[in-house]
């Protein structure tokens, strides 16, 4: 797949370096204009608040660790800080992807944190932030299978997909036959009992389960260029978006987004 097309510029540099400036001060948490953001301002769901939509079931981005605790991952922390930049406070809505963008259509959430691949198919419906993370989407097989070695292998396989998910229209358009499921802990479980051929997902997803799965037999047999995801908006959003921009490029400056991508990672995964 050749590299995912650039997010829809909401603001010329001028404009994207004046938010940045504005936000400067904001280190505190505080919004640029020194007074707690109300609805009035980017059109929230609740006043002072923003509501977030994401999974909770997909490691390392958005889970509770042992299916319990609090809600943790890399797309919740970014989405934690992007808030306190703003002086929001966050509210998460944990949702399953196949519902996601219906929840975000339907005016539940104002946001959703879930590595949302940008494609043109969703840049016709949705805006977008900046990408927060950059990676290859792969193909999973169990270790020693030979008979997949690249995308065209998929053809006439089956694989184990979310039916909206990116990672899907890549396995189609390879030819691949869809078993529907609702995340990568189906589609790797279902991998491994030999019920389908292989599964499409993202790197980080795979070096994660195999990080906390030391006894994986799985292997990457073939990888996309890189793709960018971000966070996700209806497009009545876009002065959200716009402050949402220069809170991310003033997170990247500090080095937060880095340091959260050596926390889940061992790497920086947002450039």
């Amino acid at each position: 797949m050749s590299r995912a097309p650039r997010v829809r510029t909401l603001l010329g540099l001028a404009a994207a370096s004046a938010a940045v400036v504005a936000l400067a001060a904001c280190s505190s948490g505080e919004p640029a204009s020194g007074d707690a953001a109300t609805d009035d301002e980017y059109g929230l769901v609740k006043a002072g608040t923003l509501t977030v939509a994401t999974e909770g079931t997909y490691r390392p981005f958005s889970f509770h660790e042992d299916g319990a605790g609090d809600l943790a991952g890399y797309d919740v922390e970014v989405a934690e800080a992007v808030a306190d930049k703003l002086g929001l406070e966050v509210e998460f809505q944990e949702t399953q992807w196949d519902a996601i963008f219906a929840g975000l259509d339907a005016g539940r959430f104002d946001v959703i944190a879930n590595q949302v691949s940008i494609n043109p198919e969703r840049e016709e419906s949705y805006l977008f932030s900046t990408p927060y993370t950059v990676s290859p989407s792969v193909v999973v097989v169990n270790d020693g299978d030979t008979s997949i070695s690249s995308f065209d292998d998929l053809q006439g396989k089956t694989t184990a997909q979310s039916l909206t998910s990116n990672f899907y229209e890549l396995a189609v358009d390879a030819g691949a036959n869809v078993e529907a499921v609702e995340g990568w802990a189906q589609a790797v479980a279902l991998l491994e009992q030999g019920r389908v051929d292989a599964t499409v997902n993202d790197r980080l997803t795979y070096l994660d389960y195999v990080k906390q799965t030391p006894g994986a037999k799985l292997a990457v047999v073939a990888e996309t260029d890189p793709s960018e995801s971000a966070l996700t908006f209806t497009e009545d959003k876009a002065d959200l978006v716009k402050a949402v921009d220069a809170a991310l490029a003033e997170l990247g400056a500090e080095g937060v987004l880095a340091e959260l991508g050596e926390k889940y990672f061992g790497e920086n995964v947002s450039e």
